[in-house]
């Protein structure tokens, strides 16, 4: 046995110990993949073990994250901070060996994977952001971004839709320093691959536009991939993926082969004989052989070596490029440019003119675009609608890396999951854009960005059924309160200027919150007293009355008409307060007294929002909400037809007080806190 297949079988014998030792998990993907990982971590790859978040490593995806135990027999063997009592512990709550990738979680992990397909995503944002990053940043002999994204993927991440989106945009930029290693095993869990995926990969990946390469014999020798990964490096124009076939299990003398090595440990006396046929002790789990800790550990250490060469490049690169090295500095310390924030527009009631929250967006991106040029981004096609774009700035395209504005087509799931490689991998800010009804497409990577502690800007207009004549396949009832429900990710719903500009305040100071802005096609009229101070409370008081008996809580484009009804209600001696609440997870993080003094919970309170009721409830005793899908028509009439008018509101509300006359109003002061929501309780 030669030395190096020592190596990859101590990995695959590791890898398998894994789910033996938790009784859960996959040996199967890392006993076949284990060659792959010797290459990019032994011979390929440069990491710092010791520093794992500098800027110039090569990022590693592991697009198939259920084989996660061979990262992590990776990350151990080559120095990261993760033990050996991790890597038993496999599975369990307080070690850094999770049952799937988590970024959050381990260190030497670029992104969370284990949904198919999110990973091999990410990564086009990894190499979209080193190809930006290297055309603003590197002068001549100084490469600060000189690095590649490699990936390990299987059969289901090509399955996935998202990975074809992203892959494609890929192809498209000529992202020259991406390379795929796709680990082609024709086994899913339902069987050979040939029960539904039958396709020529290399000819798909060939038309996007991709330099593709396959081999076939690396169980027992890595040299025909080594070779295949110096080839597609020497291909600058395009991304590359190398079909890599291998066997799921290899080793294992009854499951090789076959669905079985896939989702569950091989059992005692299966794993035994495996590691007789690697030729390792078949009765000690976990057993490294000295010199081969003693080849990872050197090939750590060449890559400290490098680091510290570039750390020596860059103070050389900061004295003579001093206002580029502290413009970098800044972005690594995640600090915002100084005034950006008071570059805010800001609006008053009477003076400004009335507009619909997504030009306000516009005015705002207008306004911080050119000063922070980390921010970088773009739309899904629909960049007259969303109107993301900005005076000034540049396409990203292959003759325009520099460039900030990305036009990711029509892949809404694809440009999410980019987005999140573009934060992942550090020193940018992304945003992107489609209409709200259409985070439908791309919800899976969004709650992965909130998974993730992914700072990305989500900036989703024509909001509600107010659109109008597209009718109810692009009108969204349901949306909000989807997103509204994922953890640790702020829904925006301005209702006119200011609050616009307080939602883009929020998400840029919460770089581990993503951020939803649902912004309206239709105008809106200014509130009267909104500030952007007030709006980043996430609710205020826009219209106060002494006494009130009702409150009208509203958010976006219904907020104007209930001011409306607020104020015809109090003329007729119904004395109603307004509420704007653009944003209700940041409003349920105040302190419990400043929601007190907003919802005292104890006065009937009417919601108006035209969409789903659920989470409304927390908030109201009634409300105005939608349970079908809406109409189409012109959106005043769709409006007024699903109950949006001032007569109604007003109507409603007079309803609601008349109802709670000789009746104790039910206090919803003690609505359940974030932190409440845990286990159930």
């Amino acid at each position: 046995m030669s030395f190096e297949l020592k190596c990859v079988n101590t990995i695959r014998a590791i890898s398998a110990d894994q789910p033996e030792a938790a009784n859960a998990g996959h040996p199967g993907a890392p006993m076949g993949c284990a060659p792959m990982a010797y290459a990019l971590w032994g011979e390929v790859m440069k990491y710092s073990s010791k520093d794992p978040a500098w800027i110039d490593r090569d990022r590693f995806v592991l697009s198939n994250g259920h084989a996660c135990a061979l990262q992590y027999s990776m990350l151990h063997l080559t120095g990261y901070d993760v033990s050996i009592d991790d890597l038993k512990n496999f599975r369990k709550i307080g070690f850094k060996t999770p049952g799937h990738p988590e970024c959050f979680q381990t260190p030497g992990v670029e992104v969370c994977t284990g949904p198919l397909g999110q990973g091999i995503s990410n990564a086009v944002g990894l190499a979209i952001a080193e190809r930006h990053l290297a055309a603003q940043f590197n002068e001549t002999n100084m490469p600060v971004f000189d690095h590649y994204t490699y990936v390990i993927c299987g059969d289901g991440c090509l399955q996935e839709g998202v990975s074809g989106e992203a892959c494609s945009l890929a192809g498209h930029l000529g992202l020259g320093k991406l390379i795929v290693l796709y680990d082609d095993n024709e086994i899913t869990i339902d069987g050979e691959t040939s029960l539904s995926f039958t396709e020529d990969v290399l000819k798909r990946y060939e038309a996007y536009g991709w330099h593709t390469q396959r081999i076939t014999d690396v169980e027992e020798s890595v040299g025909s991939l080594l070779k295949a990964i110096e080839s597609a490096k020497s291909v600058t124009d395009k991304p590359s993926i190398i079909k890599v076939k291998t066997m799921i299990g290899y080793g294992s003398p009854g499951k090789q082969g076959k669905e079985e090595a896939h989702g569950a440990p091989l059992g005692k006396e299966e794993l035994r004989k495996a590691k007789e046929f690697y030729g390792l002790p078949p009765d000690e789990m976990f057993y490294i052989p000295d010199d081969v800790q003693a080849f990872f550990s050197q090939a750590a250490a060449k890559g400290e070596a490098k680091r510290k060469a570039w750390e020596e490049m860059f103070a050389q690169y900061a004295a003579k490029f001093p206002e580029k090295a502290a413009e970098l500095s800044r972005r690594m310390a995640g600090k915002l440019p100084e005034g950006l924030i008071e570059r805010l527009p800001r609006y008053e009631a009477g003076k400004d003119k009335d507009a619909a929250t997504r030009k306000y967006s516009h005015g705002v991106l207008g306004a911080i675009g050119p000063n922070l040029p980390e921010l970088v981004g773009g739309s899904a096609d629909l960049t007259p609608s969303n109107l993301t774009d900005y005076q000034g700035v540049v396409d990203f395209q292959q003759d325009s890396p520099d460039g900030r504005y990305i036009r990711f087509g029509v892949r809404e799931h694809g440009m999410v999951a980019v987005c999140n490689g573009l934060f992942a991998h550090g020193c940018l800010r992304p945003y992107c854009a489609t209409f709200l009804i259409f985070t439908g497409y791309c919800v899976g990577a969004i709650r992965l960005s909130a998974l993730s502690k992914f700072g990305v800007i989500f900036v989703m207009t024509h909001d509600s059924i107010g659109l109008g004549e597209d009718g109810p396949t692009h009108q969204p009832v349901e949306t909000l309160e989807m997103l509204r429900s994922i953890p640790n990710l702020n829904v925006f719903r301005p209702g006119d200027g200011n609050e616009t500009s307080a939602a883009y305040q929020s998400a840029l100071e919460h770089r581990e919150t993503p951020t939803v802005i649902a912004l309206s096609r239709s105008t809106v009229m200014a509130i009267p007293g909104s500030s952007i101070e007030k709006a980043l409370k996430g609710a205020y008081v826009a219209q106060e009355v002494d006494n009130p008996v009702l409150i009208v809580v509203a958010t976006g484009s219904e907020v104007g008409p209930s001011l409306k009804a607020a104020s015809a209600l109090t003329a007729d001696g119904v004395p109603t307060a307004v509420v704007s609440m653009p944003c209700q997870e940041v409003f349920l993080a105040q302190p419990e007294s400043y929601q007190r003094s907003i919802l005292p919970g104890n006065i009937p309170t009417l919601a108006v929002e035209a969409s789903a009721v659920h989470g409304w409830h927390r908030f109201c005793h009634s409300s105005i909400s939608i349970g079908t899908f809406g109409m189409s028509g012109p959106g005043d009439d769709v409006m007024k037809l699903f109950g949006y008018s001032v007569d109604n509101i007003a109507q409603k509300g007079r309803d609601l007080v008349d109802f709670y006359k000789g009746r104790q109003v039910p206090d919803l002061s003690d609505r359940p806190k974030p932190d409440m929501l845990v286990n159930g309780h």
